[in-house]
């Protein structure tokens, strides 16, 4: 039988591009629920405006992917932001891909 080894990892320091790319994440979240609330309240006639902040909201998820993805090159830091930022950032990505492929 294999002997099981445990890797411990003592850093406290979080990666850099971890928090942007969460924070990357959440602000293309939020641009989905404005969005959202903006084109109800318009009853679908929200305009420019709307397609506007879609179409930074994805290219910003996009941008945060990468920044996430880039952030596990650095050493000597923890990487469960790089993680959740880069997941997340997918997810959202994935959310405004969706919706705009049923919009065409």
């Amino acid at each position: 039988m294999a002997r099981k080894r445990y890797n411990y990892n003592f850093i406290r320091k979080q990666s850099r591009g971890g928090k942007d790319a969460l924070w990357m994440a959440g602000c293309s979240f939020f641009l989905f629920l404005l969005d959202a609330v903006i084109s109800f309240a318009f009853r679908g006639n929200g305009g420019m405006i709307l397609g506007a902040i879609g179409i930074f909201a994805i290219l910003l998820s996009a941008y945060g992917f990468y920044v996430g993805m880039k952030s596990f090159q650095e050493d000597q830091v923890s990487h469960r932001l790089s993680a959740a930022g880069s997941i997340s950032c997918g997810g959202v990505f994935l959310i405004w891909l969706s919706l705009l492929l049923v919009g065409i």
